[in-house]
């Protein structure tokens, strides 16, 4: 298939496998396990109301394939990480609409230029390489018009909490959770990235009773 792009906007170089067995084995396990502390609920207010084609980046283990509504017509779901690829194939034989899952980075999406109705960033823009690139992607794959749903953790606006999240994102911190970041500001990058915030819920959460508490912002974005 052949894939466009904006002008100057070539293709990331990536390795054949992005992987992170252990961070992945321990992400799928929590995940799951937070599902009842809150983010299935999540899932649903981020998912509800999309309709016709959809792209997802970073799918983890697919545990949105089963919240999409049944007005979507087929969700393209890009995860880079073998083992939770492998998950995420086995969820969408459960899913609740049509899922393609395939092996992709969120910076380099092999999809034509705006041949997508909507995005799904869910938990994912904390972690991969280069979000700006990230978002350029979706930019470009995204119909104009159309929408991104998001679900992000993001810095916190409380200045110590904010200092202590550089200090841990410029040490340790990245390394020893598979790349996440927690001081990203990513609602001010979706707008910087040509997308538009239409609506959004700020609130604190935590995913375990070990995890602390993260600010996170879940809504809508149209895409300009």
């Amino acid at each position: 298939m052949s894939v466009t792009r904006a002008p100057g906007a070539a293709a990331m170089s990536r390795p054949e496998t992005v992987s992170h067995p252990l961070c992945a084995r321990l992400y799928a396990k929590q995940s799951e396990a937070a599902e009842s502390r809150g983010v299935a609920d999540q899932r649903g207010r981020m998912l509800a109301g999309l309709a016709g084609e959809v792209v997802e980046i970073g799918a983890g283990n697919g545990l949105n394939f089963l919240h999409y509504p049944q007005a979507v017509t087929v969700v393209h779901a890009f995860e880079p990480d073998p083992y939770l690829r492998g998950l995420a194939a086995r969820a969408a034989e459960d899913a609740a609409v049509p899922v393609k899952v395939g092996d992709a980075v969120a910076e380099d999406l092999p999809l034509e230029d705006a041949s997508v109705d909507a995005a799904v960033a869910s938990l994912v823009l904390c972690s991969v390489s280069d979000p700006g690139r990230a978002i350029a992607e979706l930019h470009r794959v995204v119909r104009p018009g159309g929408e991104l749903r998001f679900n992000e953790h993001v810095a916190s606006q409380h200045s110590l909490r904010r200092g202590l999240q550089r200090t841990a994102d410029a040490t340790v911190w990245p390394t020893i959770s598979g790349g996440c970041h927690l001081s990203r500001e990513t609602g001010a990058a979706l707008e910087d990235g040509g997308f538009r915030i239409e609506r959004v819920e700020r609130f604190e959460f935590s995913v375990s009773a070990l995890d602390p508490k993260k600010t996170h912002i879940l809504g809508t974005a149209r895409r300009i």
